[in-house]
């Protein structure tokens, strides 16, 4: 019953989202091309998000899968944290009081994924762990009582 609103900088992998969304007859997805927040208006429940989180000096990029992959879509400034810092920071635009961010990063970059949440201003911040045990998702909730009536936002580069 969810609306979902996806966003990716890269106009191709939009159109992808969309021909995905619409070969599983999801017609509850949205996608378009956003820099971040830039085209994202409104409030949601949820916003997740898979960004670059890798440090460009990483020695993982060079082998498996990672070699294949756009470095946009890997790569982020200051030791793979520039962009984990702005959307934590710039999603109290986007959140309905009590809606949860949730930031999927590097294996070693919990500690300031959540520090960066919590400068941000949220609440109840905690990791999830991979199957590996490795702490890979840090989410906080954006204090207040939510709504019945904001959507999901799926925001990635």
């Amino acid at each position: 019953a969810w609306r979902v609103h996806a966003v990716d900088i890269d106009e191709h992998c939009a159109a992808l989202t969309r021909e995905n969304a619409a070969a599983h007859g999801l017609d509850n997805v949205d996608c378009w091309r956003s820099d971040w927040y830039a085209a994202v208006a409104g409030r949601y429940h949820l916003i997740v998000s898979n960004p670059p989180y890798i440090a460009a000096d990483d020695p993982h990029l060079d082998v498996g899968d990672l070699r294949f992959e756009p470095r946009r879509a890997l790569v982020a400034a200051d030791a793979g944290l520039a962009d984990l810092r702005h959307i934590a920071a710039q999603a109290s635009d986007h959140l309905e009081a009590g809606g949860w961010l949730l930031l999927e990063h590097g294996y070693q970059q919990a500690d300031a994924c959540a520090a960066a949440l919590r400068q941000a201003g949220f609440d109840q911040v905690s990791c999830i762990r991979d199957v590996g045990g490795c702490e890979r998702v840090t989410l906080g909730c954006w204090p207040g009582a939510m709504s019945a009536d904001a959507g999901v936002a799926l925001v990635a580069e």
